[in-house]
């Protein structure tokens, strides 16, 4: 069964999620909470749904954890203010993060689960990296990354007009305006957004170099799984050598698990079922320890 959920966040911003989960009332004491990336909603992502039935079915409940930019828009009211807001990729700002993360840990601690996952996939996996690199938060029990997003590649086809527009825009105080362009050709956003993507390095912190900035990732003192397709493009490379570049970096990486799903991208095309089972079996083996 799913249920809507609508998670409010400190600075009162609304955030709509969905519960998955067997009856109306818990009867679990496991969560896995998966972030979303930027446009990941259930559309582009129908993995989801995947992975939360079959969660379900092993006796653990799974919420999908909408954030800022799952849309381009969505429509919410701010809890503080009472008036109606308009989030989405084109006004969220990456220092949201702990604001938004922090909203669903508290909703899975107000609800009584004793073991949290906190799961993200794409750049809700670097928004996770981000949140546990200043929080070792002790109600997250273990991370699950799923094919966190290397900005760095994504950005590569931002020319050098369009990043000093970006900045020129900010530095007269027009960062609140819309950009003249659509940034990366595909995101239509306010200058503030594109700044944090393009300069602020806040989640851009997964990287195919071996000697690139992963100063977030070694302060992850958490221990987790960290899953991507071999045919994932967002890797700019050998999917399977940038997954373990970044657990290289992880204090904790001889307790983490590699999971490798063959032949498939960026959202496991075709073996969204595969990546449901693999993710339902190594929460049981956490179960067990």
């Amino acid at each position: 069964m799913m249920f809507r959920l609508n998670v409010p966040t400190k600075r009162g911003v609304v955030l709509n999620g969905v519960l998955f989960r067997q009856n109306e009332k818990k009867e679990t004491d496991t969560v896995m909470i998966a972030i979303t990336g930027i446009h990941g909603n259930f559309y582009s992502n129908p993995f989801y749904y995947n992975i939360g039935d079959t969660l379900n079915a092993g006796g653990i409940d799974f919420v999908y954890a909408q954030t800022n930019d799952a849309f381009g828009q969505i429509e919410t009211v701010n809890v503080h203010t009472g008036k109606k807001e308009t989030i989405g990729s084109w006004n969220e700002r990456f220092s949201y993060t702990d604001e938004d993360i922090e909203a669903y840990l508290s909703f899975a601690e107000e609800e009584g689960y004793e073991h949290i996952i906190l799961a993200g996939h794409s750049l809700g996996a670097n928004k996770v990296v981000y949140y546990l690199s200043r929080h070792a938060d002790p109600r997250v029990e273990h991370f699950f990354l799923l094919s966190p997003a290397n900005l760095t590649y994504m950005m590569s086809g931002v020319t050098v007009r369009e990043k000093q527009i970006i900045k020129e825009q900010v530095e007269r105080g027009d960062g609140d305006k819309m950009l003249p362009f659509p940034f990366m050709g595909w995101v239509e956003c306010i200058a503030n957004t594109a700044y944090d993507w393009q300069f602020s390095g806040l989640l851009n912190n997964v990287h195919t170099a071996k000697d690139g900035d992963f100063s977030q990732a070694e302060k992850v003192t958490h221990t987790g799984a960290l899953l991507v397709g071999t045919y994932d493009n967002f890797a700019d490379g050998d999917p399977t050598e940038f997954l373990r570049n970044l657990n290289n970096h992880l204090p904790t990486r001889d307790q983490n698990k590699l999971i490798f799903i063959e032949k498939t991208g960026h959202t496991y095309q075709m073996k969204h079922q595969e990546v449901a089972d693999v993710i339902l079996h190594q929460l049981q083996e956490w179960s067990k320890a």
